[in-house]
């Protein structure tokens, strides 16, 4: 099939494409790498009147270190998160999830910007981003607003941006001391989504306890989720007292809406769950402590 007529729009500010969207209203769609979007516009299962493409607008574009977090631009591909140097070096999660993403001719469209505001319930970066408590930020004609990682997410392909919102970036905190990182995931075969997994984020205290903690859940839900009772759990507890299996269990033990589809039913995501939870939780653990 082929995607039902519509109008291009190819601004080159975020005001033109913040404007554009408060004109045109609920028949207008942004498209960055359309990697996600274009598909479902050729399967006829969304129809948009206007197509706004925020490909030629530079500031969207970038990886920047901004005093104690680092910045990247929505329209950053995939691909350039994954060749960053300074993605590597100061958030090691999120370039560690890049390679994990579909296909390489995926990432070298796709978009960071992109992933997140699809939320698909699959997705890498969406988990990343809650573990590592991110800052989504979005320009509306209203102006510029922040949205916590914890809050953006709200549902099935659902997020809290506005409708004549434009996400411009995310902001990831970088931490000081004994930090570990790491993320694991089943998928049937290498590029397809996962059927369920975690990404890890651990900080250690000079006494080797836990001092903080982000899991964040893919596969598991209608959308990205936090494991914040598993969080709670081993907060202030010497990792070596900690079992990672229980972690594993903890962590998926409240979840009530578990896909259930071809892929595999309910219970058997939450034991997949649990199982790669406990594997990034003992890999980050182990860099950690070694750091």
């Amino acid at each position: 099939m082929k995607p039902a007529p519509f109008e291009y729009h190819a601004p080159e500010s975020t005001k033109e494409a913040v404007d554009l969207l408060a004109e045109l209203g609920d028949g207008a769609k942004l498209i960055a790498g359309g990697q996600s979007l274009v598909p479902v516009l050729a399967l006829r299962l969304a129809v948009f009147d206007h197509l706004i493409d925020i490909r030629r607008i530079r500031v969207l574009r970038g990886i920047e270190e901004r005093g104690d977090s680092v910045w990247i631009g929505a329209a950053t591909t995939e691909a350039e998160i994954g060749r960053s140097a300074l993605a590597t070096r100061r958030v090691p999660l999120l370039s560690r999830a890049t390679p994990l993403i579909g296909h390489f001719q995926i990432r070298n469209r796709g978009t960071i910007g992109g992933s997140l505001a699809h939320a698909d319930a699959a997705a890498e970066y969406p988990a990343v981003a809650l573990a590592l408590d991110a800052t989504v930020e979005a320009l509306s004609p209203r102006g510029q607003r922040e949205i916590p990682a914890a809050e953006f997410f709200t549902g099935i392909w659902t997020t809290e941006l506005e409708p004549d919102e434009l996400l411009t970036g995310v902001s990831f905190p970088v931490a000081a001391g004994r930090r570990g990182f790491a993320i694991e995931e089943f998928a049937r075969r290498s590029g397809d989504f996962a059927v369920a997994g975690a990404a890890v984020a651990v900080g250690l205290d000079p006494g080797g306890r836990v001092s903080a903690s982000g899991i964040g859940l893919f596969g598991l839900g209608p959308t990205a989720l936090r494991a914040a009772a598993a969080e709670t759990a081993v907060a202030g507890i010497a990792v070596s007292d900690i079992d990672p299996a229980e972690v594993g269990r903890a962590a998926v033990a409240d979840l009530d809406a578990v896909p259930s589809d071809l892929h595999g039913s309910a219970s058997y995501r939450k034991k997949v769950g649990a199982a790669m939870v406990a594997r990034a939780w003992e890999q980050a653990v182990k860099e950690a402590v070694s750091g």
